[in-house]
């Protein structure tokens, strides 16, 4: 699965570097969301977190996961996106991930409220 993730990172990368041109970002769906800015591309998280959720439930009630696996493959996708326009991959996310084995969740939570730092809108 990993190897899904380093693909897809070098290809976000590469449609990253092209979004400097017209051209490219009329041909490539991330090129044209790099070139368009953060606020489109976390427009687009929001959307499909929205979409996943209501696919869950649909789910839940139908009992057919498949539009909430395809849902959430968009969500992933435009979260890669987001990470890959601030200078990130999915990387530090599974170190992140991996850190996390062994620690109860709820000590986990506990400990990201009392580190957390305000956001400050630039």
């Amino acid at each position: 699965m990993n190897d899904i993730l380093k693909e897809l990172t070098k290809i976000l990368e590469a449609r990253k570097k092209e979004s400097v041109d017209l051209a490219s970002t009329e041909r490539s769906y991330v090129a044209s969301l790099h070139a368009k800015g953060l606020n489109k591309i976390l427009e687009k998280v929001g959307e499909e977190a929205t979409e996943t959720i209501i696919a869950a439930k649909d789910a839940k009630t139908s009992g057919d996961n498949k539009d909430v696996i395809n849902e959430t493959a968009d969500l992933w996708f435009h979260t890669l996106v987001m990470l890959s326009h601030l200078g990130e991959s999915a990387e530090p996310v599974l170190k992140e991930l991996e850190r996390r084995f062994g620690v109860s969740g709820l000590d986990e939570k506990a400990s990201r409220s009392t580190n957390t730092s305000k956001i400050v809108n630039p």
